[in-house]
Parts: C-alpha cells; sequence; structure tokens
C-alpha cells in the first residue's frame, strides 16, 4: 500500500485564475440583474472598474491558491459567497450552477488524488461537498436587541439591518413598558420578537436591555453578531463588554432623518434614509393631474392663462411632489417647463418676453369665458393663408399683429386681448416667439414698448397682466 504524500496548496496558476475570473463574472452579473442578492454593502461598488477588478481577482486568487484540494477549493469559494452575497442566492440554480463549473473544470485534482494513493478514495458527489461548505445554522446567529421605546424598527428597516450581518437574526428582543405603547407589543410579537416588559421611568428599558444584554452569550453560545438599537449613549458600555468576548457588535441609532449602523469590528458605518420615498406618478398620469390643477385654477380666477410657478406651487401642494421630480424621473436632462412644451397636445406655453414668466394653457378650455378665444383660434387656423409665411419689415410686423388682433374680436370688435393670447397666437400662426421675430428684424425692447410705439395699438394694464385692442381703423392694405 502506497504511503498518501504530503498536501500541498493548488500551484496550477492558470486553474486557480480560471476560477477567479469565474466568480468574478458571476458576481458582476449578479450586481447588473440582481442587486438585491447582493449584501448592502456591496451593491453600490463599481466592480466594473478595472482597478476593482484587479483588486477583486487578486483577492480570489490569494485565498483559492492555499487550498490544498477540490473540496477545500470549494469550500473557500463558498465562503467567499457568502461575503457578497445574502442567504437565498444560495437557494437558486444559478449558485448550483456555478459550484458544479467549477467543481468540473477541478475535477482532474480529485483524480490526481485517486491515483497517488491507489485509486482507495471516491469521487465525492457533488451534494456531499456542497453540504460541507455550507455553514450549518448552528454555527452562528446574530442577535437584535431593541430598545422599542427609544428607536422604531418597521418591517423594511429590519431588513436592512439583515442586510448588514453576517449571520442571520434568529432572536429579536425588545424592551419598554408596553402597558404604554398601545398595540405595538402585538405587532412586535407578531415579527417574533421576544418582549420584556419594563416598569414606567425614564432608563428603565436601558438598564434593563443592558442588563441582559451584558449576558447574552451565556445564553446563546452561537451568537457571532448582535445588533444593539437604541439611540441612547448608555448603551457604550454594553457594546464594549459583547466586544471584550468576541463577538461583532452592530451600533443602531437614528441620527436626524437617518438610521446609522456602526460596525465595531471594521469601524465602518452603513446609512439608511428613513425619508418615505417618493412615489412618482407616470408621465401621463402627471400631466393629467397638472391639467386638472390648470382647470381649476382657471375657473377660479377666471382668466384662461395662469403662472407656472402658481401650478407648480399647487402641484407640490397637493402631491407633495415638485414638477421637476416628475420630469427628473421621465425626462432625465430636462426642466420642470418642459413637460409643458413637450406635450403641446394638451398645453399651450407662451412667454411675453424673454425674462418674462411662463404661462400655460389648455387646448380643451370650456370657460365660457375663453370660448370667444377658442373660435377665434379655429377661424385663424382655418385662414392661415391669408397670412404672410415671412415677415420682413416692421410694417409687415404690424399688419400681422392686426390682422391676429382683428380675428380674435371677431365677435366683439375693438375689445382688449390678453397680451400673453396675442402672442402665444403669433407663435402658432409663424412657428416662432414674436420677440425671436422683433429680434431678427432688429427691433430695439421688448414687445409692450414695441406695441406702445405703434400709433395701430392701444395698451392698458389689468393688475399684472397687459392688454392690448385696436386703436384706429386698419391700414388700406389690410383691407
Amino acid at each position: 500500500m502506497l504511503d498518501n504524500p504530503s498536501v500541498t496548496p493548488i500551484n496550477d496558476s492558470a486553474l486557480i485564475e480560471e476560477i477567479s475570473l469565474y466568480i468574478y463574472q458571476a458576481i458582476l452579473k449578479i450586481q447588473q440583474q440582481h442587486p438585491n442578492l447582493l449584501r448592502e454593502k456591496y451593491r453600490n461598488v463599481p466592480l466594473h472598474n478595472p482597478k476593482n477588478q484587479s483588486t477583486f481577482l487578486v483577492k480570489l486568487k490569494e485565498g483559492f491558491s492555499k487550498a490544498q484540494d477540490q473540496e477545500a477549493l470549494i469550500i473557500n469559494v463558498q465562503k467567499f459567497l457568502q461575503i457578497l452575497l445574502v442567504s437565498s442566492y444560495f437557494k437558486l440554480p444559478d449558485y448550483d450552477n456555478l459550484i458544479e463549473k467549477i467543481r468540473s473544470s477541478t475535477q482532474h485534482l480529485v483524480l490526481d488524488s485517486s491515483t497517488d494513493v491507489g485509486h482507495s478514495q471516491q469521487v465525492k458527489p457533488l451534494t456531499s461537498t456542497l453540504s460541507r461548505a455550507l455553514p450549518e445554522p448552528s454555527e452562528g446567529i446574530a442577535i437584535l436587541l431593541l430598545d422599542a421605546e427609544n428607536l422604531k424598527l418597521d418591517v423594511n428597516t429590519e431588513k436592512f439591518l439583515t442586510g448588514v450581518c453576517v449571520y442571520p437574526i434568529q432572536i429579536k428582543v425588545a424592551f419598554a413598558n408596553w402597558s404604554k405603547m398601545g398595540k405595538q407589543d402585538v405587532e412586535f410579537h407578531g415579527r417574533g420578537y421576544e418582549l420584556i416588559h419594563v416598569p414606567a421611568g425614564k432608563d428603565s428599558a436601558d438598564v434593563k436591555m443592558a442588563t441582559v444584554g451584558s449576558s447574552i452569550f451565556v445564553h446563546y453560545p452561537t451568537a457571532r453578531e448582535v445588533l444593539v438599537c437604541s439611540s441612547d449613549g448608555v448603551m457604550t458600555h454594553l457594546c464594549n463588554t459583547l466586544q471584550t468576548h468576541g463577538l461583532t457588535v452592530y451600533r443602531v441609532r437614528k441620527q436626524a432623518d437617518n438610521l446609522t449602523v456602526f460596525n465595531s469590528k471594521t469601524n465602518q458605518t452603513q446609512i439608511l434614509s428613513l425619508k418615505p420615498s417618493l412615489e412618482v406618478p407616470s408621465l401621463e398620469q402627471a400631466i393629467s393631474q397638472l391639467k386638472e390643477l390648470i382647470k381649476v385654477e382657471q375657473q377660479d380666477t377666471n382668466n384662461p392663462w395662469v403662472k407656472l410657478s402658481k401650478i407648480s406651487k399647487l402641484f407640490h401642494t397637493k402631491y407633495k411632489l415638485t414638477i421637476s421630480q416628475v420630469v427628473s424621473a421621465h425626462l432625465p436632462g430636462k426642466r420642470a417647463r418642459d413637460i409643458f412644451t413637450e406635450n403641446s397636445k394638451d398645453f399651450v406655453v407662451h412667454q411675453p418676453s424673454d425674462d418674462a414668466e411662463l404661462y400655460l394653457t389648455l387646448f380643451e378650455v370650456n370657460h365660457p369665458d375663453t370660448v370667444s378665444r377658442q373660435n377665434g383660434v379655429k377661424e385663424i387656423e382655418s385662414k392661415t393663408n391669408s397670412f404672410p409665411r415671412k415677415i420682413n419689415s416692421r410694417v409687415e410686423l404690424e399688419q400681422a399683429l392686426i390682422k391676429l388682433l382683428t380675428e380674435l374680436t371677431t365677435k366683439s370688435p375693438g375689445s382688449y386681448i390678453g397680451l400673453s393670447t396675442l402672442g402665444t397666437q403669433f407663435s402658432r400662426q409663424y412657428h416662432q416667439p414674436i420677440t425671436k421675430m422683433m429680434k431678427s428684424l432688429q427691433l430695439n425692447g421688448n414687445f409692450i414698448k414695441f406695441l406702445q410705439s405703434c400709433s395701430y395699438f392701444k395698451l392698458k394694464q389689468t393688475g399684472k397682466e397687459w392688454q392690448v385692442a385696436i386703436a384706429q381703423p386698419e391700414p388700406a392694405t389690410l383691407k
């Protein structure tokens, strides 16, 4: 019978390189497609970055090169995956496929080993290897201690803490004077907490939690991690006591709108925002909401034109969300106004001058006071050919404006029209804002000053809005 040769680490660098690459590609794929399978602190690490990739592969090679045979190598792979991935990953077919791939690539190690000992060993089945690689629950657990009077943990926050720990949270204990906590005792009990009642008093829960916690490792010898959940500073002594007994302590506290988790072993802090996540409506829903707000404001003010700033304020007040946040979610890189300008079938946008505020109205407005304006718009659209397609001089611009104003006041000749309405119809007819047309004709001043300089128009200001009307009969050239 041959003597068993001394076991040496795997020295096949090409094989180690291949296995390391398998693992890297698997983790990168998980991060890109199923980031929830990664532990929280690794989800946003840019693994695709060449520098991070190099560091990742070096660490893998160092760990795997120490393995002495196939079984030891697979155990090392398993331990490495446990550091990065949550427990649910190991129940997926992807995990079995990865291990099978590694096993297939290293099968010659088993065969070589069998040959060296006179074929006295048999190739172990995959399930046997995996069962030894996977740690049993008894190998380690995490314990959560909560001062329920001082810190509130909901289900989502608890899930976050589960992702922080290396070991599963199997023991959860909450301390409070439950007679003053309403129905929270029922809720916590339903979530698997052991409830410890303390007498009334400012520090009763703290003292009891520190007392029970300081000997928790005696009652649960498999404890490896303890989450101390309390914002009170008196828990420092408890944390130090647990650390001296070799446990990893996570200090969980609330600071402003964040939950901070300090790892005593790594001195790293993870932060969870406690602000409620914004539920941004779909683009179609947001447009419908904006249209409804505009309609209500039109009815309240008896004015078809509404300021963008007013609608923005109303939207934020009603939906606790800004228009900019909606635009950022659905139109990245765009401004708040773009949700109106890019949906011209629903909105009409007008800006009297470059430095003026934006005004909004709807195409389907049916307010009684705006019917005549809508009819005027339809008549203008039906007579498009009567307007010159180009304006080449100041005189032609004056004539175009008179023509538009005449059409808009067909049912009430000589009446005033809002300057924003006139500007909008000009833009619709000539496909550019009046201010841009004035610049192309090298006319100084803004739209208001231009109209004031023309003898054919008269202006008046009602509140903050300017209105315009025809001051005298049209020139002979327009008849």
